[in-house]
């Protein structure tokens, strides 16, 4: 099997990357799907009050897509420069991934287990210009969409979903074929970072998120209106979020630890605070 290539952290992204001072020495390393970002500060703080003697914590909350391209190919691209670190403990919104790690050897099978549910809106900016009101709006022409990009984003495939949903393939054409070609479908890198900043500077009209970006924008201050798909769309019974051991880390009984209190009431109520729908077993 021919090496894979290092994918490539933007250079702009240290802000999803927590703690790299320790990162090398760390005692829990930790690839979290990058939208719980908002979450994750009270999650380790509660955490290493559970368990003070596991004090190195990195983690990153890049989107999960990226961070399973840096587990198969063992590293990555930071700056120019080889950056290489493997997780104790990855999350995904997409058991594909799971199902990918298990193929190439680095998860048992079925060692993966679901933590978390989530849905699906519509950022607009505030006064909502472009008059948007429903998922088949987004095709218009002259309709600016911030957009995830499938190569790297999980939360990408479930609003493809949304828009065949709503309009069927053609929908899903317009707005990731030609839309793209005409330059009003622009792909982010980043989307929990970059869609809610150009809803404020108004770069774009409107822009698919998780509720939760919408509820964390809110607590931010940022100047914005939400255009709900409605629950025939916004896929809110059928989002889950996976967390897994990696099977060949450093420090596996502090990855158990960890997914421990993912799952304990603890964990899903600090998620929960943020918007998150919590995983009932």
């Amino acid at each position: 099997m021919s090496k894979r290539a290092l994918p490539v952290i933007p250079a702009n992204r240290a802000d999803d990357l927590h703690h790299l001072d320790i990162a090398a020495e760390a005692d829990l390393v930790l690839f979290m799907a990058g939208n719980q970002f908002m979450a994750m500060p009270d999650i380790i703080s509660a955490f290493k009050a559970r368990y003070p003697e596991i004090k190195k914590i990195f983690y990153e909350t890049l989107p999960p897509g990226l961070e399973l391209k840096q587990i198969l190919a063992k590293g990555a691209l930071w700056r120019n420069k080889p950056f290489n670190v493997y997780p104790d403990v990855y999350s995904s919104v997409n058991q594909k991934a799971m199902q990918i790690l298990t193929e190439y050897g680095h998860i048992r099978p079925k060692d993966e287990k679901p933590y978390l549910h989530n849905r699906l809106t519509l950022m607009v900016p505030r006064g909502n210009p472009a008059n948007i009101t429903t998922v088949r709006d987004l095709s218009g022409d002259d309709v600016r969409i911030s957009q995830p990009d499938p190569e790297n984003e999980d939360i990408a495939y479930h609003i493809i979903d949304m828009y065949r949903r709503a309009g069927g393939n053609e929908l899903v054409k317009r707005i990731m074929d030609e839309k793209r070609a005409e330059g009003t479908t622009i792909l982010t890198l980043v989307h929990h970072r970059e869609t809610p900043l150009r809803i404020e500077k108004r770069t774009v009209d409107v822009g698919p998120v998780w509720v939760t970006e919408a509820v964390q924008a809110q607590t931010n201050r940022l100047a914005f209106d939400v255009i709900e798909p409605g629950a025939e769309l916004d896929q809110r019974d059928e989002i889950n979020y996976y967390i897994c051991g990696l099977k060949n880390s450093s420090h596996p009984q502090n990855a158990q630890k960890f997914i421990d209190f993912i799952l304990s009431p603890v964990g899903q109520d600090i998620y929960k605070k943020f918007g998150f729908l919590p995983h009932r077993p």
